[in-house]
């Protein structure tokens, strides 16, 4: 996002290690997580947090979920605000606080009062954002002419960008497609087919517009780019995180082994967790997603969870 954005104008981009930060600013690339993608001479690099902030309009947090509150926490509710005055705050991060259960926007707004917090999601691998390959997204504000405004301060030609109203809806979108992408991954792993795949999917997607409009969503949003569009992504390429500690935990490797392979956060295995517990405390019934949470935990095998799932009863599709 930051090189995507660079076409505006200058970008401040900081890490919280002094020793990336640095590497990065003078290489002009991430050679781990993004190799080939140069960072403009727009944007700058530092590890110095007041320094990136300071002034700036547009605050854009793409650190993890679980992350989010310690960072909004640093950036200026204990009295000394880093924040210029009516900053908009944009998260790009996705999943539910584990701890609380909370939605970013949610966590944001009680760590940054005074501070308009919108969300930035949909069907977006960082490699192709950062090489300019065309990309659609969403932005979500509590108030949908705010968003509308914001855009023509992103928009860029190759990367387009939506105006919504539904931020609960938007996040859980992002949150639940990573969950579901598991649950693909285990299933491919197993050799269970495309079949069983689309199954996956499009069940998935009743998952998250079940659990989306009991916490306030709008149903539309769910067919939109953060709900759908973002799903068909995650679940179906192997670019995806999510999908790929599936496929290792699906072909028998721990979930520890998984994780130090990938070396990278995978957001779904912490937001398994997350819905899982929300789910108990809501009374809605997200089977795949359980499913998907007991087999990270080490109570089912893989095997096991999807002899669980194909003895479920059978039931009418759309209610009933």
């Amino acid at each position: 996002m930051a090189v995507a954005l660079a076409g505006h104008g200058s970008v401040r981009l900081w890490c919280r290690d002094s020793a990336a930060a640095a590497e990065l600013q003078a290489s002009r690339q991430n050679a781990r997580l993004l190799p080939g993608v140069l960072l403009p001479e727009a944007v700058s690099v530092s590890a110095d947090l007041p320094a990136a902030v300071a002034g700036a309009p547009l605050v854009g947090l793409a650190v993890p979920v679980n992350a989010l509150r310690d960072t909004c926490r640093r950036l200026g509710t204990t009295g000394d605000d880093l924040l210029a005055p009516g900053a908009v705050i944009v998260l790009l991060c996705k999943g539910f606080e584990l701890a609380t259960g909370d939605l970013p926007h949610r966590i944001a707004e009680s760590e940054l009062p005074g501070h308009a917090v919108m969300v930035l999601s949909g069907p977006s691998f960082a490699s192709e954002v950062g090489r300019g390959l065309p990309t659609a997204m969403t932005l979500a504000a509590a108030d949908l002419g705010a968003a509308r405004q914001l855009i023509d301060g992103i928009h860029v030609p190759r990367l387009r960008v939506y105006a919504s109203d539904d931020r609960v809806g938007v996040e859980v979108g992002g949150a639940l497609k990573n969950v579901i992408a598991i649950a693909c991954g285990i299933s491919d792993a197993l050799g269970f087919g495309h079949n069983a795949r689309a199954a996956l999917i499009t069940r998935g997607l009743a998952e998250m517009t079940r659990l989306g409009t009991a916490l306030g969503a709008q149903a539309q949003t769910f067919s939109g780019l953060a709900g759908l569009g973002d799903l068909v992504l995650t679940t179906t390429s192997d670019q995806s995180r999510n999908r790929r500690v599936g496929l290792m935990v699906g072909a028998g490797e721990s979930l520890d082994a998984a994780m130090a392979k990938l070396g990278q956060v995978a957001e779904g295995v912490k937001t398994a967790a997350a819905v899982f517990e929300l789910s108990q405390r809501l009374h809605i019934e997200l089977p795949i997603s359980a499913l998907v949470h007991r087999v990270l935990s080490g109570e089912l095998p893989p095997q096991a969870a999807v002899a669980a799932l194909l003895s479920r009863e059978p039931k009418c599709e759309f209610g009933g």
